[in-house]
């Protein structure tokens, strides 16, 4: 599983990378982070908000830090 964190490094995108690894760690799921910080690369995922979430390339949320709990209900 691949998670990825859009966002140009903002807080907001430090604390969603925060919460997406402690979500990881607690549903105990072998997952890679990635980040992915260039503007360009982001707007082909069609984001016009960051920070966002996706998983395996889908987007699973955009323009808001969402907490560990609603990752770990994205990534069940």
């Amino acid at each position: 599983m691949k998670i990825q964190i859009l966002g140009i490094g903002c807080p907001k995108c430090k604390i969603l990378e925060a919460n997406a690894r402690e979500a990881i760690k607690e549903l105990g799921i072998n997952a890679e982070i990635e980040k992915i910080t260039d503007i360009e690369e982001i707007m082909k995922f069609g984001v016009m908000v960051t920070p966002a979430l996706a998983v395996d390339g889908i987007i699973k949320s955009a323009g808001k830090v969402l907490s560990k709990q609603q990752i770990i209900e994205i990534l069940k």
